[in-house]
């Protein structure tokens, strides 16, 4: 074999240099070996016999460099030796840290490549053109960077993803999983006869997927899940195929699941979970003798018992039909199935004890039933599946203790017990005898948690704690020895006086959320300028007693409400550099000052603004943006004063304005019925004057359902057209019970974290003030009260009174609403009647 060339050795050697071995930057995978630490030029020792480097054997070219997984912390840039070496046809990085930097475009100089993987490596930006010229790839893996959300994600947008992969026709296998391409899926793929492997998840494809792809010969692996806006269906399989893994889990398919579905006989993997398909289970689903995992969850499937057909599938070992309403008679057909060890029937209205059949499934290894009808106690029997890594019970309606048994459950990693109607007392030290647990849920039951723990037993390495609503008197010391905690909730405890020093020590680099809602913290013990928790993402601290100046949260911060406090001084200057917020809420306290200009358009992901009920001055910021993704804004009861800004008309996505309770003196903001998703405004008790003019334009607040003008100067005579065009009033369903809400969604290290923000309101009917903290999605009010309206009110009348009887003939519920005539409250207002 020919000796490693010099040159080569060197540039290998420049490589290594340029980074530092940090095992602590790896959280997700953690660092295995550093193999560059093994290099070393010693005589004429070659380089081809160095940890993941591969030589050509007749050549002596270094061919092939595999540091995955090598601890390697820090950045790659054009100039970078790698690119000295021309001969390369693997390269591997996959799993290492490179701080966010830009993939080179000099990797297009690496023209031999067959494969490359940069997967989970933390390179963010825009993916380089070049890699469209590395014409003989059969492989690319760009998957998973970027886990931390304070750093742009890789994306594919110049090029986009069809200018990427049309000249890669040499493709076998392609993985961009959480790369932002928010485009069509590209057509050019269906005639890559030889590929193999395509996983596209969680990349925001858009529009119509090609049902060409499953005709694809060589086709393997598809994998397109959490694309909620690719629209597909199934087609009729009428062709052999070699197709083994089928993933479209929250994804647009819908239809029906087709009967032929059967053919697929190597079919080994099946999720269709959180789709539109309907119909029924097709019994061919029973052919697919090979299959291991199947998941039709949480789709708009004909309910009931399953066929009989499923007693076949003899290989399954993962099993999820949650939202399927299951009869009876399930567990019977299930207990014929050896081989199941992970089964997830969550939502399924399953009642009674839990099924005690389960107790002869020792195979077990996670077990969900949660969110069902559940009731009696936690059964002894559970503790004999000592295989469980997984148990969730939460949400259902079970009685007593927790058994202190279950500490024999020593290969649990996931314990929920949220809640249910458990109680006693729970002395964590039962459970912290579990050392490998991860999770542990036990919030909202009836329980006194004793977090008094053994000075001699350490807690086990917890990554997610909820702890909500157990009893706690104190801040659980324990926690000073976590240092890997990722989510913790202490929330509706009976936590009194300040927060430590010490608790801005925990967990500094891996805490991504925060709740301390709900107790009786009154300040903070030394708090730093900024919070220490440099990768969080939400931070809950409303309903307490603080006060003092307003804390500022890590700049990664995504979600920062402090609401119902008693924190005074003005919002620091700091908070300007929360560019990622998209939920901001500090009402409810005494900050006074001016409203800073930056909260205005500093993000353009913010999408809730609540700076209610405080002591603001000054006017409202005037730069709000076209960009703006803001879906509400409440600024009332403050001393705001001027006008309304103009340029709120660009926040185009705004469904709820309260700018009530302040000095504004302006003219009835007629322009903000361009608002196409308006459906609150309240402006009552301002200063605003003049008459009432119906918008220019024909379609003004098309979604507008609840206006308080009350309490302001308004004169003159109500436009009758103006009631006329309100057009969402006169629609009103009733069918489901929904409240007005904002869906808020945050990926927190690869795990999706769904919240529903409600929008809230204070209105006065018959001189009795009512807080709405939720606010039924039918409700329909509007107060003109204690204005200086003048003339017959006749015709402004029968056009309220028509909105009303329009909802009266559609035979629903009658809406609770406000106001004397039931829609319309015009009392202390200069009308005249003739």
């Amino acid at each position: 074999m020919q000796p490693c060339h010099y040159d080569e050795s060197s540039a290998l050697l420049q490589f290594k240099e340029s980074f530092i071995i940090n095992k602590s930057a790896f959280i997700i995978y953690p660092c295995i070996y550093p193999k560059t630490e093994s290099w070393q030029l010693e005589g004429r020792s070659s380089c081809c016999s160095w940890a993941g480097v591969e030589c050509d054997r007749d050549s002596g070219h270094v061919i092939g460099l595999d540091l995955s997984t090598s601890c390697l912390y820090g950045s790659i840039n054009s100039s970078s030796s790698l690119f000295r070496l021309v001969h390369l046809r693997m390269l591997n990085l996959a799993n290492n840290h490179f701080n966010y930097s830009q993939i080179p475009s000099r990797i297009g100089n690496l023209s031999s490549l067959i494969y490359l993987n940069l997967s989970n490596s933390f390179f963010s930006g825009q993916i380089p053109f070049e890699i469209s010229k590395l014409s003989q790839l059969s492989s690319l893996d760009l998957s998973y960077n970027s886990y931390s959300p304070f750093k742009q994600l890789l994306e594919l947008k110049k090029p986009d993803f069809n200018s990427l992969v049309q000249n890669l026709t040499n493709l076998i296998q392609l993985d961009l999983t959480m790369v932002i391409i928010s485009s069509p899926f590209p057509n050019v793929l269906v005639n890559m006869s030889s590929l193999t492997f395509l996983r596209l998840s969680c990349c925001g494809l858009l529009g119509n997927f090609p049902t060409g792809m499953f005709q694809l010969p060589k086709l393997q692996l598809l994998e397109l899940s959490y694309n909620p806006d690719l629209i597909g269906y199934l087609p009729n399989f009428y062709w052999s195929s070699p197709l083994k893994y089928l993933g479209v889990l929250n994804t647009g398919f819908f239809g029906e699941i087709p009967t032929s579905i059967g053919n697929l006989e190597s079919l080994e993997y099946l999720n269709l979970r959180d789709c539109n398909f309907l119909g029924l289970i097709p019994p061919s689903l029973g052919n697919l003798s090979k299959l291991t995992t199947l998941d039709l969850s949480d789709n708009s499937l004909i309910r009931g018992q399953l066929p009989s057909s499923f007693a076949n599938l003899t290989q399954l070992t993962r099993l999820a039909l949650s939202f399927i309403n299951l009869s009876s008679e399930t567990f019977p057909w299930l207990n014929k199935n050896s081989k199941i060890t992970h089964l997830y029937l969550r939502s399924n209205n399953l009642r009674g004890e839990i099924p005690p059949s389960l107790a002869n499934w020792t195979q077990l290894s996670a077990l969900e039933l949660s969110s069902n009808q559940l009731t009696g106690s936690i059964p002894l029997w559970l503790m004999n599946l000592t295989k469980l890594t997984q148990l969730s019970l939460a949400s259902n309606k079970l009685q007593g203790p927790i058994p202190s048994s279950i500490s024999e459950l020593k290969n649990l990693q996931y314990l929920d017990l949220y809640s249910n109607n458990l109680s006693g007392t729970v002395d964590l030290n039962t459970l912290f005898m579990l050392k490998i647990l991860l999770y542990l849920r036990l919030s909202f039951n009836k329980l006194s948690v004793s977090t008094k723990t053994n000075s001699s037993a350490s807690p086990p390495k917890l990554i997610s704690l909820w702890l909500a609503s157990c009893n706690l008197g104190q801040f659980p010391k324990f926690l000073q020895g976590l240092d890997g905690l990722m989510y913790l909730d202490l929330a509706f405890n009976n936590i009194h006086g300040q927060i430590p020093q010490w608790f801005w020590k925990i967990s500094t680099q891996t805490l991504l959320y925060l709740d301390l809602s709900h107790n009786f913290l009154t300040g903070f013990d030394q708090p730093p300028s900024v919070l220490p928790w440099s990768s969080l993402l939400a931070l809950n601290m409303s309903s307490n007693r603080l006060s003092g100046s307003l804390p500022v949260p890590p700049f990664s911060t995504l979600l920062y409400t402090i609401s119902d406090n008693s924190l005074s001084g003005e919002i620091p200057s700091l908070i300007c550099n929360l560019s990622l917020l998209q939920v901001l809420d500090l009402s409810g306290n005494n900050l006074d000052g001016m409203i800073p200009r930056c909260l205005s358009n500093f993000s353009s992901s913010l999408s809730i603004l609540k700076l209610g009920r405080n002591n603001f001055h000054g006017t409202i910021p005037q730069t709000w943006t076209s960009s703006s993704k803001l879906r509400m804004i409440d600024l009332g009861q403050n001393k705001l004063h001027g006008q309304v800004p103009r340029s709120m008309a660009r926040c185009a996505l705004l469904e709820s304005l309260d700018l009530g309770n302040n000095q504004i003196i302006d003219a009835f903001p007629s322009w903000l019925g361009a608002l196409p998703e308006l459906k609150i405004l309240i402006l009552r008790s301002n200063r605003f004057y003049g008459a009432i003019r119906s918008p220019k334009f024909n379609f003004a607040f098309p979604k507008l359902r609840i206006i308080d003008m009350s309490f302001n100067g308004f004169t003159g005579s109500l436009p009758p057209e103006f009631f006329q065009r309100l057009n969402a009033m006169k629609i009103v369903e009733t069918e489901r019970l929904l409240y007005m809400e904002a869906h808020m969604s945050y990926y927190l290290r690869g795990f999706e974290y769904m919240d529903n923000f409600e929008y809230s309101m204070t209105m006065t009917n018959k001189g009795l003030r009512t807080q709405y903290t939720k606010i039924i999605e039918f409700f329909i009010a509007i107060d003109l009260s204690c204005n200086k309206f003048i003339g017959p009110p006749s015709h402004t009348s029968r056009a309220a009174s028509d909105l009303q009887n329009q909802n009266d003939n559609k035979n629903f519920i009658q809406p609770l609403y406000l106001l004397d005539l039931k829609l319309v409250d015009f009392k202390i207002n200069g009308f005249k009647r003739h």
